[in-house]
């Protein structure tokens, strides 16, 4: 019996000792410990796989809530707004301030190859298109202010530089025959005027001999070139002509005064780089109503960011001398970027008889034919008119006055190509064309062949065939990559954390029925029996020791035995038998 208390005191993890009763004293012999039952080993290996299982289920809820946060707070969209806001030092106000970016002039002139004939009246005048002469754009906003209402102000500067390897042979030194841009202009602004006055400039045109079709190189017809007219005008009305040279691309990238405010973003990402200004106007002086609206137009070098499919977008230079509507006609691929094809809107040109609204660009009873724009409001009041290149669109009477134009709407239709998230231009190309529309000059010396006529002068093409390599290279990353990476981080998030919550979850179940298992077989009655059957078979009790015990071992002995608890055994009792089995 003392045996099987013993063992039993094993499986409780207590002791016992035949010199002390103190069953809550622990054995401090490792070969008595039970730390090898089943109950032991079950609740150990619960608590610390519980602990395994925690961690997974934590990594598991930890990725589904990582994907939650990365769908619903898209990092990646506030990252990306946060770089297209202008602020100073940042990526893509830079780029606007300073654009990397080849942007190329090319200039193509009309020259006139039968002067002679004209002049004598036997043949119409005959043009030949001469060139490409091209010249870099140096595109630049200087004088940068920012404006405490969400808005930076700056003076832009396009300077050009001569690219002869781009030219096709050409140079600037090439002798041309081009009309006398500042005889017919002045010759048109006096046919209107007093008998006087047009007496004494015809008095001035014959003493200076001046005659309407002049040779000169190409650079002097664009940048400028002597004529007595000019001088005169230059120091007798200097309110009316400023410069002592005329040249139309001088002219058509005069400056000097502007200013123009844009939108940082601040307030709206949409509006990032677009107008809100130009000379502190949010319409041009030249026009009346909407069509001289020039507010969210872009200069080309920023437009609108997340541009809609549906979105109608500004453009506007100055020697456009208005903005125009583009419209989406097409979506393509350029240096790995997706962008949308734009072109002007049908009719852009008309004057209101195709579409009402542009009734507004007519400024007299005599409107212009259908593509033809009077621009001389912004050419110091020569008549100037600009179309498309080679009247392409053009009501067909204008082309009825020159030979020499050929329309071709893959050579001369302008189209721009921009990406919608960022409004970064991928691929430009801005054509327009400079003409004369000019009235009854029958009563002008020298220039009576050329009354009511309408003359091309050049036709200009500011292109950008391609980004920069290193620039492409980054947008590639902000547009194409991170956009994926976040997508696909998204679904990492969701699918790890699931599976790692069902294989918490699985193992949690798992060794929940394995610990009932183990757990109910450790306290059952046969293992119990099973138990203290191999703690008696290793604690034998002998009898040949009993009778060497003295009386206080045998009492404690007797004291430790369990006795059934109808029997009443006393120590005497107990003596007793002990000597009748001696």
């Amino acid at each position: 019996m003392k045996d099987a208390i013993v063992s039993w005191s094993r499986i409780l993890r207590r002791s016992y000792s035949a010199v002390s009763t103190d069953a809550n004293e622990r054995t401090t012999n490792n070969d008595d410990c039970p730390v090898n039952s089943p109950q032991n080993v079950a609740l150990g290996l619960f608590r610390g796989n519980f602990r395994g299982i925690l961690a997974i289920a934590f990594l598991g809820l930890l990725g589904i809530g990582s994907g939650i946060f990365i769908l619903v707070a898209h990092p990646y969209d506030i990252l990306f707004k946060l770089k297209c806001v202008f602020t100073e030092g940042g990526e893509v106000f830079e780029l606007w301030r300073t654009p990397p970016i080849d942007l190329y002039l090319k200039v193509y002139l009309y020259n006139v190859t039968n002067k002679d004939a004209f002049l004598n009246g036997t043949e119409k005048l005959k043009v030949q298109e001469v060139g490409p002469y091209v010249y870099r754009e140096a595109l630049s906003h200087e004088n940068v202010t920012f404006n405490a209402n969400g808005t930076v102000s700056a003076i832009p500067h396009h300077p050009l530089v001569w690219i002869p390897e781009l030219s096709e042979g050409h140079q600037e030194d090439d002798q041309v025959i081009m009309p006398h841009i500042a005889l017919l202009s002045i010759g048109h602004v006096v046919s209107s005027a007093s008998v006087f006055t047009q007496f004494g400039l015809n008095l001035v045109i014959r003493q200076t001999d001046s005659q309407p079709l002049m040779q000169m190189s190409a650079k002097d017809f664009m940048f400028g070139y002597d004529s007595t007219l000019i001088s005169l005008g230059y120091r007798f009305m200097p309110n009316w002509i400023y410069f002592d040279k005329v040249g139309l691309i001088d002219r058509m990238y005069d400056f000097e005064g502007d200013f123009e405010t844009v939108y940082t973003g601040e307030n709206d990402i949409r509006e990032t780089g677009l107008l809100d200004t130009y000379r502190g106007s949010r319409s041009l002086p030249q026009w009346e109503g909407d069509c001289g609206n020039i507010h969210n137009a872009s200069d080309g070098t920023k437009f609108a960011s997340y541009i809609k499919p549906n979105q109608r977008l500004l453009f506007f230079r100055k020697n456009m001398c208005r903005a125009q509507t583009l419209v989406l006609v097409n979506k393509t691929t350029r240096s790995g970027l997706d962008g949308y094809v734009y072109n002007f809107e049908e009719n852009a040109l008309d004057n209101g008889k195709y579409r009402p609204e542009n009734k507004c660009f007519c400024k007299s009873d005599n409107c212009m034919p259908t593509g033809l724009l009077d621009v001389n409001g912004c050419y110091y009041g020569f008549p100037i008119a600009t179309s498309y290149p080679h009247f392409l669109d053009a009501d067909p009477s204008v082309r009825d006055y020159v030979e020499g134009s050929h329309p071709d709407p893959e050579k001369h239709r302008s189209y721009f190509i921009v990406q919608p998230e960022s409004g970064l231009p991928i691929e430009v190309a801005a054509r327009f064309q400079i003409n004369m529309v000019l009235g009854d000059l029958n009563s002008i010396a020298h220039v009576e062949k050329f009354s009511n006529m309408i003359l091309p002068l050049l036709w200009t093409e500011t292109t950008m065939q391609r980004l920069p390599e290193s620039l492409a290279n980054r947008f590639r990353l902000y547009l194409n990559v991170l956009p994926v990476f976040q997508t696909a981080m998204i679904y990492f998030s969701f699918i790890i954390g699931t599976i790692l919550v069902i294989v918490a979850a699985y193992k949690y179940i798992r060794k929940i029925k394995t610990f009932g298992k183990v757990y109910k077989s450790a306290w059952s009655d046969e293992f119990v029996e099973e138990d203290i059957n191999r703690k008696l078979s290793t604690y034998s009790y002998v009898p040949e020791k009993r009778a060497s015990l003295s009386s206080k071992e045998l009492e404690i002995y007797f004291s430790s035995l369990i006795t059934p608890l109808n029997q009443d055994i006393t120590f005497e009792e107990f003596q007793n038998l002990k000597e009748e089995n001696i």
